[in-house]
């Protein structure tokens, strides 16, 4: 196993009617103003929002109001919330909706505490030196933002996805109550399922020694969003499937599963996010398109690996041999996602890239060939073109 270091320091209120303690958590955090950063009309039309602004008047919390945030967040809606939020001294933030909705607060939290522009964190060209302190009210369970040290953003100028890693964004607390799911349409549901159990894959199939107890974590994990997921394609009504899942994607990405790893293989993340600035895709499904491609491209690198995940979390029978189980494996997750209706292909996914479109991603994704992506086998621009190749 490796060292590692395990923070998580986000308070956690799950279950029914918990956005109703919205105003009070915020209150205990001491903060004197808020911005209540949201989506689409979803969370009004539900009365969601006018839930979370009654909890906070309760409460004598004052508070402003920033709506707008799409899947794939812009950097042009981050620009606007910093703007607003110096402009009204706000001091914390209130994010009420999914990962993208979280990822725009933390980015607008990046904005507010530093100085310059807070593009330069995403571009890799400085390291943010705080965050302003946030809250989350959960209404999609896909990303983990929740929990997690990670916000990614999409740059309208030239398309470009990029993600910042920092523990200054780790919420503070997350109100989590899996009813406020019910609503999700199928596709959306299924894909934030996909990108549950990716979180976790690209920890778990690593060049690493490994710990059994988190091996033994990240098998069950997976297992149980895929028996839920398609319990959620039946019934997307059923509080205990939503809560499993739920939970589940804040696991995923709290750290927890990468507790004595390598930190993982992010490779499919990366091949995904040029999909999602490009095409603006939904996460989960691009996953899915691009994934199989990548298994078949690295797999012979760390055979073994991809065998026990076979065997422990699709339920193949051991052949005897790595590559061939491996390869049962692979298959087998496909036809998950198949079951789900999700993609396996790019086609499936709705893009059909010519060659020079697939050039072009593979040089954004390389950092102009300036960087090698993943760790099961390193991927310069090359491989990465024909990974996307593949998964035409």
């Amino acid at each position: 196993m490796e060292n590692f270091n395990y923070f998580a320091p986000t308070k956690v209120v799950f279950g029914k009617g918990t956005e109703q303690q919205t105003g009070q958590l915020v209150k205990e955090c001491g903060c004197r103003k808020v911005l209540i950063h949201y989506g689409s009309g979803s969370v009004k039309k539900s009365g969601l929002l006018d839930g979370i602004c009654a909890s906070l008047d309760q409460a004598e919390v004052d508070y402003v109001t920033l709506g707008g945030v799409v899947p794939n967040p812009r950097l042009s809606l981050v620009y606007e919330g910093i703007k607003l939020c110096r402009k009204e001294s706000v001091d914390f933030i209130l994010a009420v909706g999914g990962g993208s909705v979280i990822d725009s607060a933390k980015a607008i939290g990046y904005g507010v505490s530093n100085e310059g522009d807070v593009w330069d964190f995403y571009a890799k060209k400085r390291t943010p030196q705080g965050c302003l302190p946030l809250g989350v009210v959960l209404t999609i369970a896909a990303a983990g933002s929740e929990m997690s040290n990670s916000s990614v953003i999409t740059k309208e100028e030239g398309w470009v996805k990029r993600g910042c890693n920092s523990d200054f964004v780790r919420p503070k607390f997350a109100v989590m109550n899996p009813e406020l799911t019910m609503t999700l349409p199928a596709y959306q549901t299924e894909s934030g399922c996909v990108d549950i159990m990716m979180h976790t894959m690209e920890r778990y199939l690593n060049q690493a020694e490994n710990m059994e107890l988190t091996d033994g974590i990240s098998e069950c994990l997976i297992r149980t969003v895929m028996k839920n997921a398609r319990i959620l394609l039946e019934n997307p009504r059923d509080y205990e499937a939503r809560a499993e899942v739920m939970w589940a994607g804040s696991l995923s990405h709290n750290g927890l599963t990468g507790c004595g790893t390598d930190g993982g293989d992010w490779a499919s993340h990366q091949l995904e996010h040029e999909l999602g600035g490009m095409y603006d895709v939904a996460h989960g499904a691009g996953l899915a398109a691009v994934w199989g491609s990548w298994a078949r491209y690295v797999m012979d690198a760390r055979p073994e690996r991809f065998a026990r995940f076979a065997v422990q979390v699709m339920g193949v029978e051991d052949t005897g041999n790595a590559m061939e189980t491996a390869e049962k494996g692979v298959q087998a997750m496909e036809g998950f996602y198949r079951s789900v209706q999700m993609p396996t292909s790019l086609r499936e996914l709705g893009v059909e890239p010519t060659e020079e479109i697939l050039r072009e991603l593979a040089r954004k994704c390389s950092f102009d060939g300036g960087r090698t992506i993943g760790c099961v086998k390193k991927l310069d621009q090359e491989d990465i073109f024909r990974i996307y190749q593949n998964a035409r």
